[in-house]
């Protein structure tokens, strides 16, 4: 094991992570499922995380002040107190040093009321932001991490065992300073949880987790030319991995804003806890929970420069059983509304109508939006029309956890530089990996440049098509209908073929031929 951590390079730093998170998951799985010991897991990361963030700063605070040796973690709560209003303030919740990580972890093997003292914290920490411009970010963030549930265990003396022996496995995970990583220690550890947990559990798991190489695909397409973005928003965030990739793209302090809703609750929770772990501050993201296309939340905040989106595939909706919503100026335009059976089409639209002038969506769709009749046609027929169809992306199957299709990338742009659609087939484009395929970084280098480029035409990969051409084509926008594909088939030489054939025939010929002399014979012998 290698014992120097300044001498680990990243990769090595994320692997040894990984390693020490997947064994945890193994040692305390068991009674609990694996997908909702997940909400155990992140719970107590998270828990740790803010401890240690609270920590630090406090530490820094005072040693600018001159107390040298200051340390948070060893001043009783009484004193503690001194720096609540600037710790919420500034942080977005408060903590006593009794109730920190560290030190509940510390005695928690000999503490009969393990389970007692760690909701009244989590209640304390969800109660220290109350009143205050905190208090929405930090509401509900432990109601998934249920200290009393019987999933730990049927009786008390169980659950406790258990918790203590999650607290010193979290706490024992070598993080270091979250400052001091090569990585994203914290934000890494939850990503690779997400992605372990999702890759296990199905449709559950996949449906809000996006595979980080199509998040940076995604983020890369909406930032072309640009090195700072002012809000990043995603109507169906899921528990964010696609808004923080631009963190990691473009820098989080060349983000304006994090904005996005979500309507699963449990989701809402981890995308809400993903920002802290990636130590995006409260007032720097705003992610809301509900219905995005009935009661979406962002008004306010909308025009996006940058609107990325895996939105659920083919989902039901109240569409025009609701009679007000074919005149929200989100839908109206099109003239009509995405099939009640099928909302695909809808959370575009959605997107488009609160996309920027100069900005740029890239939303990942289900196939069937291309090239589906009806009133998705109609809808097709509005954006082409209207030129807001920039680029349209087939991507390999089996990409995404939970289903095995393959999935498509629209990009939207209202300031577009012709009146053409650029198609790529980016079918070939993935390596496998496990029991999935990936984009490497050369499938997804190959893409961008290729959407960069935006050239006439790449013979079996990408082709310029004329608007005029779309309409001909009744607004389907299949890029199989527009990129011919290689066909990859053994060139066969037919008079070759025959010759061989005959030469098959004649030999078969031949030993029947020796078959009946030698049954001939055996029959006479007889």
């Amino acid at each position: 094991m290698i014992k120097d951590k300044k001498s680990l390079t990243k990769e090595q730093e994320r692997a040894e992570l990984h390693r020490a998170i997947w064994q945890i998951a193994n040692d305390l799985r068991g009674s609990v499922d694996g997908w909702d010991f997940k909400q155990y897991v992140l719970g107590m990361l998270f828990y740790r995380f803010i401890s240690e963030n609270l920590t630090q700063y406090i530490n820094e605070e005072e040693r600018k002040a001159g107390l040298d040796d200051f340390d948070y973690i060893k001043i009783n709560d009484e004193d503690a107190e001194f720096g609540r209003s600037n710790a919420v303030e500034d942080k977005g919740f408060h903590i006593l040093p009794s109730e920190l990580f560290v030190n509940v972890t510390k005695n928690a093997q000999n503490n009969p009321n393990l389970n007692e003292d760690l909701a009244r914290i989590f209640k304390n920490i969800e109660n220290s932001a109350k009143g205050t411009e905190s208090e929405d970010d930090l509401r509900g963030l432990f109601d998934d991490l249920d200290v009393n549930s019987n999933k730990l265990g049927n009786t008390v003396e169980k659950r406790n065992k258990q918790l203590a022996k999650l607290l010193e496995s979290i706490g024992g995970l070598n993080l270091g300073k979250y400052t001091d990583n090569t990585i994203d220690a914290f934000g890494d550890a939850y990503e690779y949880l997400m992605k372990m947990y999702a890759s296990n559990a199905g449709k559950s798991g996949g449906e809000f987790y996006t595979p980080q190489e199509v998040s940076e695909l995604l983020a890369k397409i909406t930032t072309v030319n640009r090195t700072s973005v002012n809000k990043v928003y995603d109507p169906a965030c899921g528990s964010g991995s696609l808004l923080l990739k631009f963190a990691k793209v473009l820098g989080k302090e060349n983000v304006g804003g994090f904005f996005g809703q979500e309507i699963n609750l449990t989701t809402y929770n981890l995308c809400r806890i993903n920002m802290f772990l990636h130590d995006v501050g409260y007032d720097e993201f705003d992610i809301a929970h509900g219905d995005t296309l009935i009661d979406p939340k962002h008004w306010d905040d909308e025009p996006f420069d940058a609107i990325v989106s895996n939105p659920p595939y083919s989902i039901k909706w109240e569409g025009n059983t609701n009679p007000i919503l074919i005149n929200d100026p989100r839908f109206s335009p099109a003239g009509v509304l995405a099939p009640k059976s099928k909302a695909d089409l809808a959370f575009t639209m959605h997107m488009l109508s609160w996309l920027s002038t100069s900005g740029t969506a890239a939303i990942v769709e289900f196939p069937g939006v291309l090239y589906r009749g009806g009133a998705e046609q109609k809808i097709r027929k509005y954006l082409v029309e209207n030129n807001y169809i920039d680029t349209v992306i087939q991507l390999p199957p089996d990409l995404f956890f939970g289903t095995s299709i393959a999935t498509c990338i629209i990009v939207l742009k209202k300031s577009k530089n012709d009146n053409k659609t650029l198609f790529i087939d980016a079918s070939a484009e993935f390596v496998r990996g496990g029991n999935k395929n990936k984009l490497s970084e050369a499938n997804r280098k190959k893409i961008l440049d290729t959407f960069v480029a935006r050239s006439n035409e790449e013979e079996y990969f990408a082709r310029l098509v004329d608007n005029s051409e779309i309409a001909q084509n009744d607004y389907n926008i299949a890029v199989s209908s527009y990129v011919e594909q290689e066909d990859t088939r053994e060139v066969i030489n037919i008079i070759e073929l025959n010759k061989k054939i005959e030469g098959i025939v004649k030999k078969q010929g031949e030993l029947r031929t020796a078959i009946d002399e030698i049954v001939a014979e055996i029959e006479n012998d007889n």
